[in-house]
């Protein structure tokens, strides 16, 4: 039962958030993200909610796209092999000082959230973001706060995400990922044996 009405009040959310966009005026938005399979599945998930999003892989990339046609919205991965997403956060707020923007980074800090609030973003969310919480963070008016997730990632899965995106980014190089986590390669060996936590 409790099963069926979460999952009712799911599609309500949905469909608020879906009437909620249909009577934009502008729905183009920018989704800026170098992992591909995140980048497809969020891109699908905002254009099923109403959103015309424009993909990008690269900061040069998302920029060439702003200079075409700046969205009056934007999703932007913080760091990316090619730059940092903070350099497409300028570019928009000089192309469209008024596009509302939320940057997704993997690596949540108060340093970077800061200087991407600073920047011109309207919030700031961790990796890996669920649509609805996107569309809440863009949709929220004049400085108030979206409301805080339904399910939040535990503090396990949090480490587990963490703990992956070095290791993917350290080319799946067990001692290099342990030495830059500060970690003993077997107890690193023994997180990446399990499934990832809920």
């Amino acid at each position: 039962m409790n099963g069926a009405l979460a999952s009712s009040t799911a599609k309500e959310m949905m469909a608020d958030l879906t009437q909620i966009i249909a009577a934009l005026p502008d729905k183009s938005l920018l989704l800026l993200d170098d992992d591909a399979p995140l980048r497809t599945r969020l891109g699908r998930a905002l254009e099923v909610r109403g959103f015309e999003p424009v993909l990008a892989e690269s900061v040069t990339e998302a920029i060439n796209q702003v200079r075409a046609r700046a969205p009056a919205y934007a999703v932007l991965d913080m760091r990316l092999e090619d730059g940092n997403g903070l350099q497409v956060v300028r570019a928009l707020q000089a192309a469209r000082p008024d596009a509302k923007i939320v940057m997704l980074t993997g690596y949540g800090n108060i340093a970077t959230a800061v200087a991407a609030v600073k920047a011109g973003a309207i919030d700031y969310l961790a990796k890996p973001a669920d649509a609805d919480d996107v569309a809440r963070a863009l949709l929220a008016v004049g400085g108030e706060s979206p409301p805080p997730p339904e399910n939040p990632m535990s503090a396990d899965r949090v480490r587990w995400e963490h703990i992956q995106r070095i290791y993917e980014m350290c080319g799946k190089n067990v001692s290099e990922t342990a030495r830059r986590l500060n970690m003993h390669r077997r107890t690193l060996q023994r997180i990446l044996s399990k499934r990832a936590p809920k």
